[in-house]
């Protein structure tokens, strides 16, 4: 292995068959992302035609597809589930100013290039690339080979990974699983799915957190907001939910300083369904029933990662708030083509400052944050809540419970009727009647709050993901995350903060989100 000054890392491996040449493949497969390119090189007979197949049937996720050499149609295209890819041979090319009549410079940035004979493209391959280089070696056998893998540029890291995820693996007696990358949301980490022996589990792949630039006091984003910058609170949580008697997925091998997990498989029965998905209310209700049993207990802030080693759960406090809420002014407003002035950023936060203040004063108990329709599955063999599988709680917090039941009656990714919405908070409300120091009225008050702190923030951060990111499926959630923004904003406690919106924050354009 070498990492050299240019930025680069490469890594040589023998493949011995060609079960060795799709396990590669599927390596690189699962790393893959909108735009990357892969340069393979090698001779006649070295294995690329054998090593594009495998790439292109991993990510397609069908072994029989028929993947044709594109020798003499030079480009083969394919529609895969993540992303369009071009599969190039560039062999009877004889230089890269041929290329533009290809075609080449008319595809797409999301688009990923799978090319053979990169020699042929000189000038034309990005500087941030994959190259795979084949050789074969006569003296083992006729399906022997050796290859180097380079990552350049910004995919220097993703290869490296590859390195990193194969030798856990090995350790935890995982290297001959069948490996499937997971379709993901918005977050940075990857899942795949391992099958091994008829079982099967889920790879959660989380390097650490890098810290992004300062945008307040020095700090970045990810400290002032405590999101997790380590799979340490994932593993924190998952012990005390299940502890506790909630179906968060057992931990069957991990890696902390690796940012690699082993988890037990929950499947991937939604509590959803239809499309447009829509919520199944039978699941709804037990979700909701969840969260009653979750809150109606004192939970500590101190959490068991080992035997050695406690986790401290982060305070949701009024930095982490505002800077949330920012997020609508920072970029939800470009998006719709308004500057935002420091008199308008001013009187926002100040508004949102005294808005918080009863949030600040709630009982704290775990927010998990993430508590909607993406990261609940459906367990029908289990009993009563645990039939309600949890994910997705690395950057859980101590903070007001009404954040998790508005996280779940307003999910960003699903219409909740307000029917149905009102009716399970009535639920909730009446499932914690009897508990001492619950104040239905407060509670709904709460509710209202939590629920417009959640939407300003989604509404920024879906902006984000289409600016910043190249993410532009959120973009059609928006009008829905805006409708239950009104929803909240019309509790009169959170008068003076509707006035504002309703002066200050355009709606998003129904027609073109």
């Amino acid at each position: 292995m070498s990492a050299p000054s240019s930025g680069a890392f490469s890594f040589s491996t023998a493949l011995g068959d060609e079960a060795a040449t799709r396990r590669l493949a599927a390596d690189i497969a699962n790393l893959i992302e909108p735009g990357d390119v892969i340069a393979l090189s090698g001779d006649l007979g070295a294995g690329k035609s054998a090593f594009a197949r495998a790439f292109i049937r991993h990510l397609a996720g069908d072994d029989e597809l028929e993947v044709p050499s594109p020798t003499f149609t030079l480009m083969q295209t394919y529609d895969l589930p993540r992303f369009h890819l071009v599969h190039a041979d560039l062999y009877r090319l004889s230089g890269p100013d041929e290329l533009s009549e290809l075609g080449f410079d008319d595809e797409a940035a999301s688009t990923v290039m799978l090319i053979e004979w990169p020699d042929r493209a000189a000038g034309y391959l990005p500087p941030d690339r994959i190259d795979v280089a084949l050789a074969l070696d006569a003296a083992q056998s006729d399906s022997y080979r050796h290859c180097e893998v380079t990552g350049h540029g910004r995919l220097a890291s993703r290869v490296e990974r590859i390195q990193v995820v194969r030798r856990f693996l090995s350790d935890m007696s995982f290297s001959a699983a069948r490996r499937t990358r997971m379709q993901g949301d918005a977050s940075t980490r990857m899942y795949e799915r391992l099958e091994r022996d008829g079982a099967s589990y889920i790879l959660m792949n989380a390097p650490r957190r890098p810290d992004g630039p300062p945008v307040e006091d020095g700090k970045p984003y990810s400290a002032i907001a405590h999101l997790a910058e380590d799979v340490t609170p994932f593993i924190a949580m998952a012990r005390a939910l299940r502890d506790g008697g909630f179906s968060a997925p057992e931990l069957i091998a991990s890696d902390r300083a690796a940012g690699l997990i082993v988890l037990e498989d929950l499947g991937s029965e939604a509590v959803v369904a239809g499309d447009p998905p829509a919520p199944l209310e039978e699941r709804y209700v037990a979700a909701v029933d969840l969260l009653a049993a979750l809150h109606s207990v004192p939970k500590p802030d101190v959490l068991r990662v080992d035997a050695s080693t406690m986790y401290r759960v982060p305070r949701y406090d009024i930095g982490a708030m505002l800077i949330e809420v920012s997020l609508l002014i920072d970029w939800f407003l470009p998006f719709r083509d308004v500057t935002p002035g420091d008199a308008l950023r001013a009187d926002y936060r100040m508004l949102w400052r005294d808005a918080l203040q009863p949030a600040l004063a709630a009982p704290p108990t775990w927010v998990l944050r993430d508590y909607h329709s993406p990261n609940l599955i459906w367990l029908p063999h289990r009993d009563g809540i645990k039939r309600v599988g949890v994910l997705d709680f690395q950057d859980a917090v101590m903070g007001p419970a009404a954040y998790d039941v508005a996280s779940l009656l307003q999910d960003a990714r699903v219409d909740v009727p307000e029917a149905l919405e009102i009716g399970l908070l009535t639920r909730y409300t009446r499932a914690r009647l009897n508990e001492p120091d619950f104040d239905a009225k407060r509670f709904t008050h709460l509710y209202a709050l939590m629920a417009a702190q959640r939407a300003s923030k989604i509404l920024g951060i879906f902006a984000r993901l289409d600016k910043r990111d190249g993410k532009p499926q959120y973009l059609r959630h928006l009008p829905r995350v805006w409708t239950y923004l009104q929803r909240a904003l019309a509790h009169p406690a959170l008068a003076p903060l509707s006035a504002w919106y309703r002066d200050n924050i355009p709606a998003p354009d129904t027609k073109n989100p």
